[in-house]
């Protein structure tokens, strides 16, 4: 039904160095306000220049940026917590799984445009945007604000570099394929994606395949990884398969 519908949230384009100024400021404990502050005076130089409307363009990207890793919602604090920590300590091949994750967490319209380009480019080498227009209107509703959030998602996947626009416009191809090895990074990750996930659980053995992680080449992945997490555990399921699932006890990150 209508009423039941997800937001969407995630309308904005959003560059890579923007995010990477956020997380930094936040990395360094800098106070909300002076965050907030900040970003809309580099957004100013960038989008929106001379307007007040309070809900320009200016406004909307500084208000994804902030969700994503500031004002993060009670139950991803613990979460983000974690991320901020996490980034601290990366490298910058790193980071950009950081931003995913906190994205994928923080916005279901972006994991649900995420997984169907993941999906389709298992299948194909390359994606129509209105091939994912279709499908993400089934769960977010027949509306031109759908469409055009679609493509302001792949847009920024393609700022990221993992999508490249294709020889004819609407068109897009895989783009850079991020290799993760650190096992708190990849733990992370997997619960970044458990977050986005609606049917509340991951296949272990399936998780390098992941829809939601499509840009991600993910090492290591065995139960132990696992075992010291306080968030997320595995669960044996049937003879041969066993599952990821947020644990009881760590009650999906809050």
């Amino acid at each position: 039904m209508k009423g039941n519908r997800p937001t969407i949230g995630y309308s904005r384009m959003i560059r890579l160095r923007w995010l990477d100024y956020t997380a930094d400021m936040v990395a360094a404990n800098r106070p909300e306000k002076e965050i907030i502050e900040a970003l809309r005076n580099l957004l100013t130089n960038e989008l929106s220049m001379g307007s007040d409307a309070k809900r320009g363009g200016r406004e909307k990207t500084a208000s994804i940026l902030l969700m994503t890793w500031v004002l993060a919602v009670p139950s991803l604090g613990e979460f983000r917590s974690r991320g901020v920590d996490l980034w601290s300590k990366s490298m910058s091949n790193n980071r950009l799984a950081l931003h995913w994750g906190m994205t994928l967490a923080a916005y279901p319209f972006f994991g649900a445009v995420a997984e169907i380009v993941g999906r389709l480019l298992r299948l194909q080498e390359q994606v129509a945007v209105s091939q994912i227009q279709r499908r993400v209107s089934e769960g977010f509703g027949q509306k031109e604000t759908v469409a055009r959030s679609v493509r302001r998602v792949l847009q920024s996947f393609a700022d990221w570099g993992l999508l490249r626009e294709g020889e004819h416009a609407g068109i897009y191809t895989k783009g850079n394929s991020i290799a993760v090895s650190n096992p708190q990074i990849i733990v992370w990750l997997v619960e970044a994606a458990m977050h986005a996930n609606r049917n509340g659980y991951l296949v272990l053995k399936t998780i390098r395949e992941s829809p939601l992680l499509f840009p991600f080449l993910l090492r290591g992945i065995t139960p132990g990884l696992f075992a010291e997490s306080r968030v997320i555990e595995v669960v044996r399921h049937g003879a041969d398969e066993e599952l990821i699932m947020f644990s009881k006890h760590g009650n999906g990150g809050t």
